[in-house]
């Protein structure tokens, strides 16, 4: 049991965080024989993604589209609204569910792969050593997988209980009428779509030209045009000077204007959870938000101590740290297994509505001088799109010109994150265009856009010659 060890110890890995990194590297570890224990400074599993982050956040998006009734909205010719009577406790319920259950999860899989466990804060004592509690525990190899934190910039009050980060947004005392989401990354785009589809007066400041610019443009710019129509004013090019906490929360734009709302979410970006781990005693110094260098096998400058998730920055997804924690124990031990990470990794946005791409993008392919065809296939002339209400989805497919070899997928509307793994495969196997006409898809289907999309692409090679 964490927390009720003894003396000094010895082990093969010392893994530290049990977020999506330190749950799998640990586990990789442990799976080929080797003695593995793990340090986790909270009294619960699983850091960031089970408790703050990545399930927390999909789980309440789920639920604003169950309470809001935002899919059927017009699609039964019945007027559909969020119930007036829905709480705060209501609206957390659901999540605290999936993180509760998640974590049982991830504690099992630690005692199966008989993890030891410790609770408490680890900090180095060298670069074998580190203290807990005033243990010390060695290991040959340690594994720093700590998560991030999100980032605070001064210009917020904090203290006030109507300002929130991403972590904090989950102790939401009561649904305020109006919202101020600062920053149109990942997290504020998915927070702004969740509380506009709740029915909240939502209003986004991104100081660049675009929402979330390392997206295909045209997803992109379908995404902007989708949150505007839900409601959600998105002011581009802006930035908040000054934030006045009076009756109501007064925000001061560069612009000119002052926005008043009952509520400001600060989704600023985060900070690696580095500090006063005394990684100065072993040579390490993280970077100014906290995060760690690592090499291609997520070593640090110290060669035994590797580093994985958010620790290290971009692109910080549950999905890339688990595999960056693989990769990282197939190299301490030599394991002959998993050597590399995937080379092309899907991302997934889980707004409203959902968007996903992998591989290249027309504006990567433009740039890199190479000829391509692009087929796209609306989901409003697919009899699945039309059967789920979904008038605005589209899959998107880059080929190169020469020999139809897809290069890239971009998918916007319902199931996004899951349609985009048909592509990913396609990437993976250096398929052609051939696959997908030769492919007999389920009908009705979303997948089936596939087919249709690529022959638009074929068409478009056509008219090149």
């Amino acid at each position: 049991m964490p927390g009720t060890h003894k003396g000094n110890h010895h082990y093969d890995l010392l893994v530290i965080g049990s977020g999506p990194a330190g749950e799998k590297g640990a586990a990789q570890a442990a799976y080929f024989g080797k003695r593995v224990a793990l340090v986790e400074r909270a009294a619960e599993l699983g850091g960031a993604a089970a408790n703050t982050g990545t399930l927390p956040s999909k789980t309440l998006r789920e639920t604003s589209l169950y309470l809001s009734g935002f899919r059927q909205r017009g699609l039964y010719g019945v007027s559909v609204h969020v119930q007036a009577s829905v709480s705060a406790q209501d609206f957390l319920h659901r999540q605290q569910v999936v993180a509760e259950t998640e974590r049982a999860r991830i504690e099992a899989n630690l005692e199966h792969h008989k993890v030891t466990r410790y609770q408490g804060f680890a900090s180095f004592v060298d670069a074998n050593t580190v203290e807990v509690n005033g243990q010390h525990l060695r290991a040959d190899v340690i594994l720093i997988a700590t998560g991030s934190h999100p980032f605070r910039p001064p210009l917020f009050p904090f203290g006030d209980p109507r300002v929130f980060d991403s972590d904090t947004i989950l102790k939401l005392g009561a649904i305020p009428k109006s919202m101020l989401v600062a920053g149109g990354g990942v997290i504020g785009c998915e927070y702004a779509c969740l509380f506009a589809a709740l029915g909240l007066k939502v209003t986004l400041v991104e100081g660049r030209d675009r929402l979330l610019g390392f997206l295909d443009t045209e997803i992109g710019d379908a995404l902007t045009a989708s949150m505007r129509k839900m409601g959600i004013d998105v002011l581009l090019n802006e930035s908040i000077e000054a934030v006045e906490a009076a009756a109501s929360l007064n925000v001061k734009l560069k612009s000119g204007p002052t926005v008043a709302v009952e509520s400001l979410l600060a989704a600023t970006g985060r900070s690696g959870n580095t500090a006063g781990m005394n990684l100065e005693a072993i040579g390490l110094k993280p970077n100014s938000r906290g995060q760690l260098d690592v090499n291609e096998h997520y070593q640090t400058a110290v060669p035994n101590i590797y580093a994985a998730g958010d620790v290290i920055g971009f692109p910080a997804l549950a999905s890339t740290s688990m595999e960056q924690a693989r990769v990282a124990m197939v190299h301490a031990f030599d394991l002959k297994y998993k050597t590399a990470i995937a080379t092309i990794l899907p991302l997934g946005i889980y707004t409203i509505p959902e968007c996903s791409q992998a591989g290249e993008t027309e504006e990567t392919l433009r740039k890199a001088g190479v000829p391509h065809v692009v087929g796209r296939a609306r989901f409003a002339q697919n009899a699945r799109g039309h059967i789920i209400g979904d008038q605005d989805g589209f899959l998107k497919l880059v080929f190169r010109a020469e020999d139809m070899r897809l290069a890239g997928v971009a998918v916007i509307g319902e199931q996004a994150s899951e349609l985009v793994h048909v592509g990913l495969a396609a990437l993976q196997m250096g398929a052609t265009a051939d696959l997908f006409i030769q492919m007999c898809f389920n009908y009705p289907t979303l997948s089936e856009a596939y087919k249709y999309a690529t022959y638009e692409a074929l068409g478009a090679k056509a008219r090149l010659t």
